[in-house]
């Protein structure tokens, strides 16, 4: 069946993937413009992600703490699968709202939300005719999928289901009777896509393990019932393949998970991130907690300024609520939103890339410069062919702003800077849209290439060796296996050099897993260390006094969790 639907084939998405790893010096095109159908979902840069489910009576993670009774499927959850399968007896969320969940998201400023419809666990939301394994056969009955559509119209606010193809639970899945399983989750995709009007997203997942799903026809069941629908780009992944690749015509973005995304203005792509403060999707209980305010804009703001949209979740609780801290920090970043949404919604990422400065987000003549570390007192930005014609300070105060031909240079007083955000919106004499996507020099490496070592590699693959936080790249990284709470990353410099600054990228600052840290060189024989810290936050720029060494090394002594890092960067 023909689709309705603007895509960019594969071997497209695979080449611009490439690109967005050369040399920052190679001439970049101008932002890739979206479909007319992704157009919403891209102006919104925000939504809400929801995990729900009978596992919330448990407080642990949705589908992966059950036990496994598939061996072609990966989790090994510590709950027995009779006990885990059973809980939806006792599941009586009388306390779900539809309307109060879509007027928390509204309050957050995000524009759309996505409902795990179906996990991997194989639980409906919905009632169903193809299982007896859903809402409609617990105590509550209620049928939550209509009642939050519904909600959803009444408040003028985007739907969206999560859909697992997959089904750990379903004795026929990845066996010889594939066959029979596919047909069950097909009549499940009917129902959802069919009976509740129109549907904005489809929210694919996948496990690594092999996607017998019979992609082209499941596609072809999701374009003729909702045409308009934006899908992402699991359904086709499996072993090998990476939730930052598109393999389908049908797919139409990228999903890096609980980790922003890397600059790329060419595809479309989402990162799904995660508000607790563990880094679970589902409800975790009252002893979890939530990520700060400031951590959950800094993943927003790096979001939109790496030209991608947020999808940040939450996991409502036993009864269906949304916990009062989850609400109250959804509602303080709406809070931001309102003042500052104007630089987010609606822009493209750039012309600026994330840097050591922050990031920068454009939208018609302006571009919005996002300011969030002040190591060196000005911001130097790169030349650009538009002159700067006016400036202003969104966030308060004053901005001294010099453009010359070797680039721009952003002073902004002490007592106007902000601490998760300084705004500085710089008008053109023509618009942002047409620059092409400019790197920010960063202070010279010492460190680039250098022979580096590690205690720990994350399944000894090569491609997450420690030679991967020095090679100069943003989208590669040194990682850890999990469950390491302590590691060191070493640099051999190759003579010795003398240096008084490091500045450390850490991939997934968000989960807070680097609680203490230092740097340290070799010296007579021993380690010393010239800078302490706690709390690792997504970039470090440490200064200390000189040090002349050849060897240098991050040694991490308290992690909550394997510690990985994108760059490590050691400076005059």
């Amino acid at each position: 069946m023909r689709s309705t639907r603007t895509t960019w084939p594969s071997c497209f998405v695979l080449v611009m993937l490439a690109a967005c790893a050369r040399a920052d010096d190679a001439v970049a095109p101008a932002p890739r413009p979206y479909p007319e159908h992704l157009q919403w979902w891209a102006e919104a840069r925000f939504g809400i992600f929801v995990h729900w489910g009978p596992v919330s009576l448990k407080g642990t993670e949705i589908s992966w703490s059950r036990a496994n009774t598939n061996p072609e499927c990966p989790n090994r959850g510590p709950i027995p699968a009779e006990e885990y399968d059973n809980l939806y007896k006792s599941f009586n969320p009388v306390r779900f709202d539809a309307d109060e969940w879509i007027g928390i998201a509204r309050a957050a400023g995000a524009k759309y939300l996505v409902l795990t419809a179906k996990h991997c666990d194989g639980f409906l939301l919905w009632h169903s005719q193809t299982s007896d394994y859903h809402i409609g056969q617990t105590p509550f009955q209620r049928d939550v999928c209509a009642e939050l559509v519904q909600a959803a119209r009444r408040q003028q606010f985007r739907i969206g289901w999560y859909f697992s193809p997959m089904d750990w639970r379903d004795p026929d899945f990845r066996t010889e009777r594939n066959a029979d399983f596919l047909n069950r989750m097909r009549g499940q995709l009917r129902e959802v896509l069919a009976n509740y009007g129109p549907i904005d997203l489809l929210w694919f997942d996948w496990d690594g393990g092999k996607p017998v799903y019979d992609q082209p026809q499941t596609y072809a069941i999701v374009n003729s019932l909702q045409p308009q629908i934006v899908v992402n780009n699991r359904l086709d992944l499996g072993p090998g393949n990476s939730d930052r690749q598109i393999l389908s015509p049908h797919a139409n973005y990228y999903t890096p998970e609980q980790t922003v995304g890397a600059y790329d203005d060419q595809q479309p792509w989402e990162s799904c991130m995660t508000t607790s403060r563990r880094g679970q999707w589902a409800w975790g209980g009252n002893e979890d907690g939530v990520k700060p305010l400031e951590t959950c804009l800094d993943m927003l703001v790096r979001c939109a300024g790496g030209d991608g949209n947020l999808l940040l979740n939450v996991g409502p609780t036993p009864e269906g609520e949304i916990a009062p801290e989850q609400a109250g920090l959804l509602r303080d970043m709406g809070k931001w939103l309102a003042d500052y949404g104007t630089s987010i919604y609606g822009t493209r990422g750039g012309p600026f890339k994330p840097g050591d400065y922050g990031v920068s987000t454009r939208k018609n003549k302006t571009i919005f410069v996002h300011v969030r570390d002040w190591s060196d007192e000005t911001v130097h930005l790169p030349a650009i062919p538009a002159q700067v014609l006016d400036s202003r300070v969104l966030t308060g105060g004053q901005a001294v702003v010099k453009q010359t031909d070797a680039g721009i240079s952003i002073q902004v007083p002490t007592q106007d800077r902000q601490t998760l955000d300084t705004i500085i919106a710089l008008e053109l004499d023509r618009s942002a849209l047409d620059l092409s996507a400019l790197a920010v020099p960063g202070p010279p490496s010492l460190s680039l290439n250098a022979k580096a070592t590690a205690s720990n590699i994350y399944q000894n693959l090569s491609e997450y060796g420690p030679d991967k936080a020095v090679d100069g790249r943003a989208d590669t990284r040194w990682a850890t296996d999990s469950g390491v709470t302590a590691a060191w990353l070493e640099l051999d410099l190759g003579q010795p050099r003398t240096f008084q600054r490091a500045v450390i990228k850490q991939a997934y600052p968000e989960l807070q897993r680097v609680q203490k840290y230092a740097i340290e060189y070799w010296e007579e024989g021993q380690w010393r260390a010239c800078y302490h810290g706690e709390q690792l936050a997504a970039t470090l720029d440490a200064r200390f006094p000189p040090v002349t060494a050849q060897r240098v090394r991050l040694n991490i002594t308290q992690s909550t969790d394997g510690p990985t890092v994108w760059e490590f960067r050691v400076c005059e």
